[in-house]
């Protein structure tokens, strides 16, 4: 539908340039105009444009001196006098899908956290971070980037694998969990996991509501 509307914007506007009408595109006038058109309506376009910036920074400054008066206002200006940058609201992040229920959605991200090899690992975790928002996002995605590129991982053919025990609310949280891992971690190319016994983990999980009352992970924290 999107590049159906753009296909039909791109024709309209072709259409009219075509059709020398005179229009005028970012300020500058069409070269199918006359030199006494263009007299006529530059003084016609002067006058109407003074007005119209004059009315226009009148509105600006009404509405920026609203703002400023403001408490969250000011510390706006404040923190932009500091820093000479004004703070923006950071724009929200979209998800490709979600589970139905806050313990479907912790159990299936600490499920692909905690089994992976050396050649599947980067996948998941940003498999991961593209249904996670928040902090569960940023730290999957740096974990991505620093996985993909750790000769270490990849030379020892390392592998993670386990299950996820138990997943429990924490007191006081209605959106925090804590989530027991059982462990293993093994290697094909080197020695120095032999013998390893299986560990028990626990990290706490943050879950959020997002678009068609789905549920996804906005934290992720191992504990240990």
């Amino acid at each position: 539908m999107r590049a159906l509307i753009l296909w039909m914007v791109l024709a309209l506007t072709a259409g009219l340039g075509a059709s020398g009408c005179g229009l005028t595109l970012g300020g500058q006038p069409s070269p199918a105009r006359s030199a006494a058109s263009a007299g006529t309506a530059a003084s016609a376009g002067t006058a109407a444009s003074a007005g119209t910036a004059a009315s226009a920074g009148t509105a600006t400054s009404a509405t920026a001196a609203a703002s400023a008066s403001t408490p969250t206002g000011r510390a706006a200006v404040a923190q932009a006098d500091r820093t000479h940058e004004y703070p923006t609201p950071a724009p929200r992040q979209t998800v490709i899908g979600g589970w139905r229920s806050p313990v479907q959605a912790v159990q299936v991200f600490a499920s692909t956290y905690i089994n992976w090899t050396a050649t599947t690992v980067s996948a998941r975790l940003q498999a991961l971070a593209e249904v996670s928002v928040g902090q569960a996002r940023s730290a999957m995605s740096l974990a991505a980037s620093e996985t993909a590129h750790d000769d270490e991982l990849h030379r020892g053919g390392i592998a993670n694998s386990g299950l996820v025990e138990a997943i429990a609310p924490v007191r006081g949280h209605t959106d925090q969990y804590a989530v027991v891992t059982r462990e293993l971690t093994t290697a094909a190319n080197t020695g120095a996991y032999r013998g390893l016994a299986p560990a028990w983990h626990v990290s706490l999980a943050t879950v959020t509501h997002v678009s068609g009352g789905l549920w996804v992970l906005s934290a992720w924290q191992p504990e240990n």
